[in-house]
């Protein structure tokens, strides 16, 4: 078993759902934090689980507790207002409370940092992002803001479309632009898992794709 206990939000998601099961692949225990447990049909006694929302700090704060890794897959609630920079500042205040340093999170292409050389396609994107669904892409970036200014050792994971499918492919992760249309959701899984004691993305926002084009095609 391994010495982690790893805390994930969004387990129950598109990608959330394969992080889990390579976390129990890989012998770790896990606390998730969920808002409708009774939904969740996984049983494993590597797994406690938390009922509650993001949203509510004292939920945050439980999941948290004698966690030593913060994963988020968090996606946006169909029909809710944006959730990613009210849920950062819980999970900022819950790991400082319990003197937890490392956070892994992913989020999208749209994010912004002062290092990036987006090619056209993505600029265009991230432009796309901001027309369609301003409210959403601008508490994106309020949450790489709010990790900025954090002390935490976070990683931003910033990501094109990811396909749900255990196939494996060949993988890369860049600090300035995205150069692939899709990540695999598998691969995604194992290098979010492999973070866990990886510190070349600290404080950083690698885009993560694959490298093959039309994996969807």
């Amino acid at each position: 078993m391994k010495k982690h206990t790893i805390a994930v939000i969004g387990g129950t998601g598109k990608s959330g759902q394969y992080l889990v099961r390579h976390l129990l692949s890989e012998g770790y225990s896990i606390k998730l934090l969920l808002r409708n447990p009774e939904n969740f049909t996984l049983t494993n006694s590597l797994i406690k689980i938390i009922k509650g929302d993001v949203r509510d700090y004292n939920a945050v704060n439980e999941l948290i507790k004698d966690c030593t890794v913060i994963i988020s897959t968090l996606g946006q609630p169909k029909g809710e207002r944006s959730i990613f920079s009210d849920a950062t500042g819980n999970i900022i205040k819950a790991m400082n409370s319990h003197s937890v340093k490392r956070y892994i999170v992913t989020t999208g292409l749209s994010v912004d940092t002062p290092s990036d050389a987006k090619n056209d396609k993505i600029r265009m994107a991230t432009e796309w992002m901001y027309a369609n669904y301003p409210e959403t892409t601008s508490d994106k970036q309020k949450e790489y803001e709010l990790l900025i200014k954090s002390s935490l050792d976070w990683t931003l994971v910033r990501l094109p479309l990811i396909v749900q499918t255990s196939e494996t492919f060949s993988a890369e992760a860049h600090l300035k632009d995205c150069k692939g249309e899709n990540i695999s959701a598998v691969d995604l899984a194992e290098f979010l898992v492999s973070q866990i004691n990886d510190a070349d993305y600290l404080r950083k926002s690698p885009f993560l794709y694959n490298k093959r084009k039309g994996l969807i095609d």
